[in-house]
């Protein structure tokens, strides 16, 4: 009988803290997976921001048709419309510079000349656009990589060749190690972040 009383009592304190364990797992389960939660809305949530208000596709269709015109990376060219203007056709520049691409009349005209076009006007947004997309691409028959052209896009193409011969900031006359300017060396890496940014949120979208 002290043996039967011995194995329901066993009995009873295995099921007690069975019943326990199982309510700290059902607990445990409980949080985890509200964290899952939290996490996966936190990270659609951070994607929709950057996706609706940090870096949009404003004026998506014409992008991506002068970029195809023009052979030039879409995802760059989005970079810069969204970091010179946040794609504001009506922005003015305290050095002259218009329109969404931020494109100044001397340049527009270099431009046109090289392009053999006589008249245009740069404050129109499909030729501010067209220009701007051509201009890199121009700037990419002169220059290395994404870094360069839009080092020359800011401080302009005679400034990034005079840097690129010099060994304080070039290593190899091609790549820039160092960028003198602080003001295009920010805009450098606001131009690299933005591009690598629009190639994660819209992928195969900008190849199209």
């Amino acid at each position: 009988m002290l043996k039967n009383a011995k194995n329901a009592y066993t009995i009873t304190v295995s099921g007690f803290y069975g019943e326990k364990n199982f309510r700290l797992a059902y607990k445990i389960i409980g949080i985890f997976l509200a964290v899952v939660w939290a996490g996966c809305f936190i990270a659609l949530t951070v994607r929709t921001v950057e996706r609706k208000i940090i870096y949009p596709l404003k004026y998506k269709e014409e992008i991506l048709e002068v970029s195809e015109k023009h052979g030039v990376d879409a995802a760059f060219v989005f970079a810069v419309a969204n970091t010179e203007s946040g794609f504001d056709p009506l922005s003015v520049s305290e050095k002259g510079a218009v329109g969404i691409m931020q494109i100044r009349a001397e340049t527009a005209a270099y431009i046109a000349e090289l392009r053999g076009i006589t008249e245009y006007d740069i404050k129109n947004e499909k030729t501010n656009l067209d220009f701007g997309a051509y201009y890199l691409k121009y700037l990419s028959g002169k220059f290395y990589g994404i870094r360069e052209i839009s080092a020359a896009y800011n401080a302009g193409e005679g400034k990034v060749k005079e840097w690129l011969k010099n060994a304080e900031y070039s290593k190899d006359g091609k790549e820039l190690y160092k960028i003198p300017y602080a003001e295009t060396s920010a805009y450098v890496d606001k131009i690299l972040r933005a591009t690598d940014k629009y190639k994660k949120l819209y992928g195969k979208l900008l190849d199209k």
